[in-house]
């Protein structure tokens, strides 16, 4: 659809971020303009598309070259600091050979044609690797063949330079812009001919590169959602429902309408079983800003039914999923016969974890802009995955997906949040009923109060232990409500997803094996988050794993590389693991390698300095090694606990081997921040209920670390690998919980089974 306009012409001044700014659509001589909105973020429609469509040579859906030279790579994944908008065009940009200070990089709309565009599960460079490098090479390819052809020489005696053809013979040379008029006349080579350049000739897959962004983001010019300002719009906040499926008895908006700025109050319908992605529901007040919709909002006198969720508790919800976990669950995979090994009696080690929910508490709160008119709409949102806001506000407003054109900002943080849509279905919604375009904004409160949560969850772990405390039966345990709990009403198991991640996987060598899913009911939105189920799951398995090694009196690093064994391919079908998930990638091509795990629990030990840990009263270590994503990550913390029980941690050390690395930079920090993040999960993140509502509503109640809890010094050390590209930006997060427990206890004695931290004394 065309956005609308305000006036025949306008002319810019300045496009940065904090001032007037225009865009000017190719299709015929229409003008639009917009405030804090650059051209890139219009200019894409169903009969405009990106630049790289309209150059002459466009081998790829991801590519295009200009005949002065420039490159333009289409970035269709969403960019909220993981660095995924710089490093899947560095992939395509190294198998062509291009000049890097001739690249455009523009970011896509959502589109089927660019394949999967959910930014989640990190599987942006594993899923895309080689499409990207297909498209540079492909380019490549028909550059050389078009010099080769102008000079009239074998398409073997021809390479590429930097940014140019070059003939080896006679040293001639030609820029690809020069070429680009006769190798857009070529076929586009198929896939199974090209050829790629070899690991020794990257130029910048495996190099450190900055972000694309960087001085635009530091210099306050980057559009993030909240910066999106088009013609005509009003604000939007919305009073939710205090409870998850609560409705609306009764609406005073007398006062609300009194407040200066306020244009008018707008009911949103409940929504209807499964709830999906679908608006919450509630009463909307519509302003000329936000902070008059804020205050308006303030003033609604609404009333409600709870419904059956008002009874929702925590801690009554808490004793429920510790007493499922002590009965038999379904089996989801079983390998010997735990209950004869359990019934020969001997030592038995069993002990109970808790994990409760957590809000995702990104930087920047969900916030979308919509224009419904003529029947389509056009947003622009800061989202993990613009298919689903078409799906989404699609079926919200009543139309097909085609008429439904999702721009992609910057994002401040996603953490799968923004894979879930319904804020930008709520701007849709609205605009639809108060006929112009709408900004709905989420204050912290709305985004702590009413995410999609992390699910709470409690897992049991009983083994039977021989003479050394090597387990001769293991079972396992696990309740939690599911993320299909948000999809299909009722449901109360896992998926084959979230077993598959520490649960239905575990590597150890042990000869019995059972694994149990419990039945759990949920009582607010489920959904995933970094890492989602492997949260828990690795917290309970390495935490009791540290257990079993103490109870043994043995070394926990020796044991855990005892119980991994010596190495190998691990095969989980003939456990009954018929669906096993690995991560939504074949296990031929991603085998779960245990020689791999074992490697980068061994160099964690080396760099952390594990023999030589310090062993005295308040000082611990501890090492834990998990695979995720496809990746192998291992995470040692140390700690220091004074005499008040304060935490302090002077170092971690995460080592990861995801395979081929594109951007050593970003892997960096995305370790990085995951080793704070998990610190700060684990030492205060908790999210609560009491009468059906969530007790906290903003950084006070849900705290996110401080600098002074940060650990002081991360240490990143990337394993260098030939393997296929893994994840990165979830699988830092795993094991750094249960690693910084066992420290705990090895500085105090104090086990840790519940989080957060903070609710164990640790005097």
């Amino acid at each position: 659809m065309t956005p609308r306009a305000i006036s025949p012409t306008i002319v810019t001044a300045n496009v940065s971020r904090r001032h007037f700014l225009g865009g000017v659509f190719s299709a015929g001589a229409f003008v639009v303009a917009a405030r804090f909105v650059p051209e890139s973020l219009f200019a894409q429609t169903a009969s405009v598309r990106t630049k790289a469509d309209a150059a002459p040579l466009h081998p790829s859906v991801y590519l295009g070259i200009d005949p002065d030279g420039t490159v333009h790579i289409v970035t269709h994944r969403s960019e909220m600091g993981t660095g995924i908008r710089t490093s899947l065009p560095m992939v395509a940009a190294d198998e062509l050979d291009a000049d890097w200070a001739r690249v455009r990089i523009e970011q896509g709309i959502g589109d089927a044609r660019y394949g999967d565009q959910n930014t989640d599960g990190s599987k942006s460079i594993r899923d895309f690797f080689d499409a990207f490098r297909q498209a540079g090479a492909s380019a490549r390819v028909m550059l050389v063949q078009a010099a080769a052809a102008e000079w009239n020489v074998p398409v073997g005696e021809c390479v590429t330079g930097v940014h140019e053809v070059v003939h080896k013979p006679s040293g001639r040379r030609a820029a690809y812009g020069s070429l680009v008029p006769a190798a857009a006349k070529l076929p586009v080579p198929k896939p199974e001919t090209l050829s790629f350049k070899p690991r020794s000739a990257w130029r910048f897959i495996g190099k450190d590169r900055a972000l694309y962004d960087l001085a635009d983001i530091v210099s306050g010019k980057a559009v993030y959602g909240m910066d999106v300002k088009v013609d005509g719009m009003v604000y939007a906040s919305i009073e939710h429902p205090p409870v998850l499926g609560a409705t609306l008895k009764s609406v005073d908006d007398k006062a609300a309408l009194a407040v200066k700025g306020v244009r008018q109050v707008v009911t949103l319908d409940a929504w209807k079983p499964p709830i999906m992605f679908q608006p919450l529901g509630g009463v909307a007040v519509i302003a000329d800003s936000t902070w008059a919709a804020f205050q308006g909002r303030k003033q609604l006198k609404l009333e409600w039914d709870l419904g059956p969720h008002a009874a929702y508790d925590s801690e009554a919800y808490k004793k429920q999923l510790m007493a499922a976990v002590q009965q038999p669950g379904k089996v989801a995979r079983n390998r010997g016969n735990v209950d004869a090994e359990f019934a020969k009696g001997g030592k038995v080690v069993e002990h109970t974890y808790y994990v409760p929910h957590h809000a995702h508490a990104t930087m920047e709160p969900p916030v979308a802009v919509a224009d419904f008119r003529d029947g389509k709409v056009t947003a622009w949102a800061p989202v993990q995955n613009p298919q689903a806001a078409q799906d989404t506000v699609a079926a919200a407003v009543g139309i097909d997906k085609s008429n439904v054109v999702c721009h992609v900002t910057l994002l401040g943080g996603g953490f799968g949040r923004k894979s879930k849509p319904d804020f930008v279905a709520e701007a849709a919604v609205l605009s639809k009923k108060v006929g112009r375009p709408v900004k709905v904004v989420w204050s912290r409160e709305d985004d702590l109060q009413f995410d999609f949560y992390h699910a709470v969850a409690a897992v049991s772990h009983k083994a039977a232990v021989d003479g050394r405390g090597r387990p001769t039966a293991w079972l396992a345990r696990s309740a939690f409500p599911p993320i299909a709990s948000t999809f299909t009403p009722g449901e109360r198991y896992g998926m084959d997803i979230e077993l598959g991640m520490g649960l239905t996987d575990m590597p150890f060598d042990v000869p019995a094996y059972r694994a149990d899913n419990c039945p759990a009911e949920a009582h607010v939105r489920i959904g995933w988050f970094r890492s989602v189920a492997n949260i828990y799951q690795v917290f309970a398995a390495s935490s009791f794993v540290d257990e079993l090694a103490h109870a043994a009196g043995r070394d926990p690093l020796e044991y855990q590389l005892d119980l991994i064994g010596p190495g190998g391919v691990l095969d989980f079908k003939p456990d009954g693991v018929a669906n096993y998930w690995n991560y939504g990638v074949p296990a031929d091509k991603y085998p779960f390698d245990t020689r791999r795990l074992r490697r980068v629990l061994e160099v964690a030990a080396e760099r952390a300095g594990w023999s030589k840990r310090p062993r005295t009263k308040g000082r611990g270590m501890g090492i834990v090694a998990a695979r995720s994503f496809t990746s192998y990550i291992a995470s040692a913390v140390e700690v220091v606990v004074d005499g008040q029980g304060r935490v302090r941690i002077p170092r971690v050390i995460q080592v990861v081997d995801a395979g081929i690395v594109v951007n050593p930079d970003r892997v960096r920090a995305q370790f990085e921040g995951a080793a704070v993040m998990g610190v700060g999960l684990a030492m205060t993140g908790e999210i609560s209920a009491a009468a059906g509502r969530i007790t906290q509503n903003n950084f006070h109640l849900f705290q996110v670390p401080r600098i002074t809890d940060a650990p002081l010094q991360v240490d990143v050390h990337i394993v260098e690998s030939d393997a296929p590209p893994g994840g990165v930006g979830e699988p830092g997060l795993p094991p750094i919980v249960p690693a910084l427990t066992n420290a705990i206890f090895a500085a105090t004695g104090k086990r840790i089974r519940e989080l957060p931290i903070s609710k164990t004394s640790l005097v």
